[in-house]
């Protein structure tokens, strides 16, 4: 990752955090890492609310969620807007008004910069975390601004990790494995 940041581990435990956030009309909601113990976290961090990338992959993340529910997953999206941005842009916009899933306000930059995402311009990169049930990192992705990313990947890759086996490449539930890992 980045100097100065804290170094994240594939296979080591994920930064928790606590954090507001925002969903379905709540503006004092909180949400922390250790709440989700015992489930698969997709941490999704993304640039800007009112922005021209972000909406396209929280709208399929919202179409998605409910596979992502079926997988024992639970989806956080967070960027460093204030959960009244969130509440504004959710008003706004009835796709991001009803994603199904918290939006995290990281106005201090805390959870971005645990992640490795601070941006020099101070926004978030976009990164994916996949976490597992325990709180282990088990996959990151990190793209720069411009680039979105695949939701079907992230699901992919979940459901791999889920079998406990080795997956080859381009592996899909149904699919053999290689064995255990």
């Amino acid at each position: 990752m980045c100097e100065n940041y804290p170094e994240l581990a594939i296979g080591k435990p994920a930064p928790d955090f606590v954090a507001p956030a925002y969903e379905k009309g709540n503006l004092n909601g909180k949400v922390s890492l250790s709440d989700y113990k015992g489930k698969w976290v997709l941490l999704f961090f993304y640039p800007l609310d009112f922005t021209f990338v972000c909406p396209t992959e929280l709208y399929q993340l919202g179409d998605m969620r409910e596979e992502f529910e079926k997988a024992n997953c639970q989806i956080l999206g967070a960027s460093i807007d204030s959960v009244h941005s969130h509440k504004a842009w959710a008003e706004k916009d009835d796709k991001i008004g009803n994603l199904g899933f918290p939006l995290i306000s990281d106005l201090t930059k805390d959870v971005s910069f645990d992640y490795g995402v601070l941006h020099d311009e101070g926004m978030s990169l976009r990164g994916a975390f996949l976490i597992d049930p325990d709180g282990v990192l088990q996959s990151m992705t990190v793209n720069n601004l411009a680039v979105g990313r695949n939701p079907e990947e992230l699901l992919r890759t979940l459901k791999a990790f889920q079998t406990g086996d080795l997956c080859p490449v381009n592996w899909t539930k149904g699919d053999k494995t290689l064995g255990k890992a």
